[in-house]
C-alpha cells in the first residue's frame, strides 16, 4: 500500500490533475512514456507536423508560437511545469497547429496517446478535467490576441509584464526569459516600440529595469494600465 501511495503522488505528480487517477491508471501511463531533455531554443515540435504524443512539461519554460508563411510568427502563450503541451491540436486535428520551443533546459514527458486516451475513457472525473483545460487554453489565447488587438501599446506592455509576474514567476521580480523580439511578438508590436515602451515605464518609476531583470515597482499603475488599456 506504501508502494502505490509513492507511485501515485511521486511518480505522476507532474501531471495535472493526477490526484484522480487511480493507482493502476498512473501505473500504466508512467510504463507507457518517456522523458526527453531540451536545451533552450530546441524545438520540442514543429507547426504542420502530426500530432503523436501528449505532452507534459516536467521542468522548464517553453514558449507556443504560430508562424506565418513568411517566417513572422506570434507568440501565443508561455507554459512551464506540470502544463499538458499540444492538446488543442491532439484533440482538435492529427496536425500541430503551432510550434514549441525550450526557453531553457526543459524536460518533456511523452506519453503514449493510445494509453492516454484509454484512461480518459474509464476515468470521467479526469477527462472532465481534460477538457476543462483544452477550453481554457482556448479561452486564453482568445484573450491574448483580443488584448493585442483592441489595448494600446502601454496596456499590451503592462498585460506582458504581469503575464510573466502573476502567471509565470508568481513574483514582482523577474527575469524576461525572452529576447526583445520575442516580447515583442508577445505583445503584438515591434521590437523599437516595445524597448521605448519598456524604457518609458522605468523613467516614469514604474518598474526598474537592468537588462532582462525587472522589478515592478508601482504594482497599482502596471495594473491599471492594464484594464484601462
Amino acid at each position: 500500500m506504501i508502494k502505490d501511495v509513492i507511485l501515485n503522488e511521486e511518480g505522476v505528480k507532474y501531471i495535472p490533475y493526477s490526484n484522480l487517477l487511480t493507482t493502476d491508471q498512473a501505473k500504466l501511463l508512467i510504463e507507457n512514456s518517456n522523458t526527453v531533455k531540451y536545451s533552450k531554443k530546441d524545438v520540442i515540435f514543429k507547426q504542420d507536423t502530426r500530432t503523436s504524443h501528449i505532452m507534459v512539461i516536467k521542468n522548464g519554460i517553453v514558449k507556443i508560437f504560430k508562424e506565418d508563411k513568411n517566417d513572422k510568427s506570434i507568440i501565443l502563450r508561455v507554459a512551464t511545469r506540470n502544463h499538458f503541451i499540444g492538446l488543442m491540436s491532439v484533440y482538435g486535428s492529427n496536425i500541430h497547429q503551432y510550434s514549441v520551443s525550450a526557453m531553457e533546459d526543459t524536460e518533456i514527458c511523452f506519453i503514449d496517446i493510445n494509453i492516454f486516451n484509454q484512461v480518459i475513457a474509464s476515468n470521467g472525473n479526469y477527462a472532465l478535467q481534460i477538457i476543462r483545460l483544452i477550453s481554457q487554453d482556448g479561452l486564453f489565447i482568445f484573450k491574448r490576441l483580443m488584448s493585442q488587438t483592441h489595448k494600446q501599446l502601454p496596456g499590451r506592455i503592462a498585460d506582458v509584464i504581469l503575464y510573466f509576474s502573476e502567471d509565470i514567476y508568481a513574483s514582482d521580480e523577474f527575469e524576461f526569459p525572452f529576447t526583445r523580439k520575442e516580447l515583442a511578438q508577445l505583445a503584438g508590436t515591434t521590437k523599437e516600440s516595445f524597448i521605448r515602451t519598456l524604457s518609458e515605464f522605468k523613467h516614469d518609476k514604474i518598474i526598474d529595469l537592468e537588462g532582462s531583470k525587472v522589478k515592478i515597482l508601482s504594482l497599482d499603475i502596471i495594473k491599471t494600465l492594464r484594464e484601462l488599456g
